[in-house]
């Protein structure tokens, strides 16, 4: 039995494609990767973060953007975090500006079926960006994240907060994220 041949995709072709249509993929090396709808517990977390981070960043001079705000990183990975954030001046890949190409920061819940890869070679290209100050993964089934930060030398450390009573604060756009505010009445699954 053959197999078709992958169909090799120009970061061009897959902009022209994802212009045109509803639901929204991400892109890397060629090809295109569906999206699929999240839970009702990742829904409740993304909402909160939404609140926290929209109340937090009114009184700075910095922008948040949610799930719908496409990201470029380095090595051509066309992505949609869960949440972004710049306090410099958002740059964005075209005259479209709907590819921010300079977050500080960029968080993702975490989903059972994409947290390896979340961690993995998403975390590392996030990493590889020269604006990224802080990548900050939710986990949605327990009360915890962490807390990836790039240091001065340009390394990077790892923290966590685990609990309701957690807090973890995010120095890229100056705000302490309370746990009990970010996980309150979190459905059951």
């Amino acid at each position: 039995m053959s197999t078709l041949p992958k169909s090799f995709v120009t970061p061009e072709e897959y902009l022209e494609l994802e212009r045109k249509v509803e639901y929204k993929s991400e892109y890397y090396n060629g090809e295109i990767f569906a999206r699929f709808g999240a839970s009702r517990r990742h829904n409740t977390v993304a909402m909160h973060l939404y609140g926290i981070m929209d109340r937090h960043l009114r009184a700075r001079k910095c922008h948040g953007y949610p799930s719908d705000m496409r990201i470029l990183a380095p090595d051509g990975l066309y992505t949609y975090p869960d949440f972004s954030a710049t306090c410099d001046e958002p740059r964005y890949a075209d005259t479209r500006l709907d590819t921010l190409v300079n977050p500080a920061l960029i968080v993702e819940v975490l989903s059972p079926s994409t947290k390896a890869y979340d961690r993995g070679r998403k975390a590392r290209l996030y990493r590889s960006m020269p604006s990224l100050k802080e990548l900050l993964l939710i986990a949605q089934d327990q009360y915890e994240v962490e807390l990836h930060r790039r240091r001065e030398d340009g390394t990077w450390m790892l923290l966590n907060a685990v609990g309701l009573e957690a807090s973890i604060e995010l120095m890229s756009i100056g705000c302490t994220l309370q746990l009990g505010e970010l996980y309150e009445n979190i459905p059951e699954e």
